[in-house]
């Protein structure tokens, strides 16, 4: 298929290749060649079958082409009845195991594409589990599933009709030659000097039909985007108010004009093409009747009425066959970058991976360190430089700073969703690097900004996070994340369908919901990466009520911009342009007057100037000036 998704025209027509296509001819060599038929070699025994049919099958169905000749010569010319019979039973009997064969082999042949699919399919889900996340990042997510679906699908294609079409046809070529050089080698020749020339009118037909079409579609996308356009709710709106519609409807009409005339041109391309068809498939059969006759009257030669029957029906055979392998080309470099671009996400190495004697500890406490690292995720820009910083067991740290600073770059490197460039991240002393992958993700929970839920119930997205969890087990999670309340309430409880990406919730519910999931995983790190960025006051302090109690009994990292969930951390690191700029207490960093005392005024003060924020603890109230310098202990 064209790179635009639109297929050209084929068959009798005539195959080409687009511009794109043209330019982008991947290179056929041994070693791709190789590469392909490897997915072939499992089911070698159902290509033999495969390959065996079509000789059998190609046999057969030319076969009663030649039985035609016995039918004139020893039934009708001799008047031998019995011999009629004999060879028209004959000739119904091969068509209809020709036809057999060939279902035979067009299963085994779809089998045989399906589980090459499948095979495909499966290793590139898991080559694709395996990416880390800067593949997801750096790619088109549309593109990953093109691959993963529509090129993946083409193979089947390939191998279903591509290769097996080469095999037929060349088969159907050199069994229909043999027969008619056993006729009569003079009249074989002239038919195999014919059949090549078919092709001339087929090609020029198709040529001017494919670009026709190309017209055709370019001029229909025009005409689409009009309606698109014009049609919408505010495309209309603005056509209105700018008193606009005659001029729309002009432009419409111009394209809708210039379309009409293109598809006449089109269809009556196709008309002229069969007249001449038509007439050019004539030429051969009436050539050989005309040599044949030639050697039957004037050279008295051995040559039956039979025998030229015979030869103008295996030639009119061959001129299909002939067309689909002179078209053949464009199909093999289709087919040819299919696979490329498959063995392309194929060849992309697993950037993390697990080391050879990857360690699993037999005892966690949870302490991280950071020891001068530093990260890019593109060579010419540096994200984090030089970031070292430790956060013991049982103890808690916010990372605060401006948009872009690095801070969600220092969480993606404790569980190795990328891999640092410089410098170590250590986990209970041992660089995470030398840890089992899979031991190290179970003893992190992350609880993003932007919470990720499967389109299914409330009960499925818990049990991802723990598949044995019983119902007291997730009722208490759902407790804890404040979130309970909400769920009974539902005529369906837990199994209260959320929707995709959990769209029937609100920002709130999904975020409690996803910290029910990650308490069922119980991981030995809780990380809180902006989760309650965003949301509503009333929906913030829920969420709040539920992440506090786990901040004061675990290891944890937050990332926020609520002075609230600040205030909760035992110590508050403050990154700039890829650095740890300052570190300490809320009271410390704000008499600093440096980084975090810009955000506070900026952006973290906005959270209390609101007079319905009267609740505040005694902390916050010290800090706001709210209450004498009696410092709370």
């Amino acid at each position: 298929m064209p790179p635009s998704g639109r297929r050209g025209p084929g068959g009798p027509m005539g195959k080409f290749l687009t511009e794109e296509e043209k330019s982008s001819q991947p290179k056929v060599t041994p070693a791709l060649l190789k590469r392909i038929f490897s997915y072939l070699m499992p089911y070698k025994l159902q290509l033999a079958l495969v390959l065996g049919c079509i000789v059998v099958s190609s046999f057969f169905t030319l076969l009663p082409s030649i039985l035609t000749g016995k039918i004139l010569d020893e039934g009708l010319l001799k008047g031998d009845l019995n011999a009629l019979v004999r060879y028209i039973l004959l000739s119904l009997l091969v068509t209809f195991l020709a036809n057999l064969i060939g279902l035979a082999e067009s299963y085994i042949n779809t089998w045989m594409a399906q589980h090459i699919t499948f095979d495909m399919r499966n290793q590139m889900y898991r080559h694709l589990q395996e990416m880390s996340q800067r593949f997801f990042t750096d790619n088109n997510q549309g593109d990953i599933i093109t691959r993963m679906t529509s090129d993946i699908d083409g193979v089947q294609s390939v191998i279903s009709n591509t290769f097996s079409s080469i095999l037929s046809n060349v088969v159907t070529l050199v069994i229909a030659m043999i027969a008619m050089f056993q006729k009569n080698w003079i009249l074989a020749l002239i038919g195999i000097v014919i059949v090549p020339l078919f092709s001339i009118p087929t090609r020029r037909a198709g040529k001017t039909r494919w670009s026709l079409t190309n017209e055709s579609q370019e001029c229909n996308d025009e005409i689409n985007g009009i309606l698109n356009e014009t049609l919408s709710v505010s495309g209309q709106l603005l056509v209105k108010l700018f008193g606009k519609e005659e001029q729309e409807y002009s432009r419409y009409e111009s394209a809708n004009r210039r379309m009409i005339g293109l598809n006449i041109r089109e269809r009556m391309a196709g008309r002229w093409f069969f007249v001449v068809l038509s007439t050019f498939t004539s030429i051969g059969p009436m050539l050989i009747y005309f040599v044949g006759g030639l050697l039957m009257i004037r050279y008295h030669a051995s040559l039956t009425v039979g025998d030229i029957t015979v030869l103008v029906a295996l030639l009119g055979k061959m001129y299909m066959p002939v067309n689909s392998l002179l078209n053949i080309q464009v199909d093999w470099i289709r087919s040819m970058a299919l696979f490329t671009r498959i063995f392309d996400y194929f060849d992309v190495p697993v950037e993390i991976q697990n080391a050879p004697d990857a360690i699993i500890p037999s005892q966690v406490e949870g302490t991280i360190e950071f020891s001068h690292v530093g990260f890019s995720y593109e060579p010419s820009r540096k994200i984090l430089k030089d970031v070292s910083f430790t956060l013991h067991a049982g103890k808690s740290i916010a990372i605060v700073g401006p948009s872009g600073s690095g801070k969600s770059t220092i969480i993606n490197l404790i569980p190795r969703l990328y891999d640092v460039e410089e410098g170590s991240v250590m986990f209970d002393g041992i660089d995470v690097r030398k840890l089992d992958l899979a031991f190290l993700r179970e003893q992190i929970g992350i609880v993003s900004q932007e919470t990720y839920l499967f389109n299914g119930s409330i009960r499925e997205n818990l049990l991802y996070a723990k598949p044995d969890a019983s119902e007291e087990e997730m009722i208490s999670a759902l407790k804890k994340a404040n979130i309970y309340d909400f769920v009974e309430k539902q005529e369906a409880g837990l199994d209260t369908l959320v929707g995709n990406r959990g769209l029937k919730l609100s920002g709130g519910e999904k975020q409690r919901i996803s910290i029910a999931r990650i308490l069922l995983k119980n991981p030995s790190i809780f990380i809180f990466d902006e989760a309650t960025s965003a949301l509503d006051s009333i929906s913030e302090q829920k969420i709040q009520e539920a992440i506090d109690p786990i901040i004061r009994t675990h290891t944890s990292i937050l990332i926020a911009h609520r002075l609230s969930t600040i205030l909760a951390a035992d110590e508050i690191l403050v990154v700039q342009d890829g650095r740890i700029v300052e570190r300490g207490s809320h009271k410390e960093l704000v008499k600093a007057g440096g980084v975090y005392t810009q955000l506070y005024e900026t952006q973290f003060s906005k959270a209390l100037v609101e007079p319905e924020n009267e609740g505040l603890s005694e902390l916050e109230q010290y800090i706001w000036g709210q209450q004498p310098a009696d410092e709370p202990g």
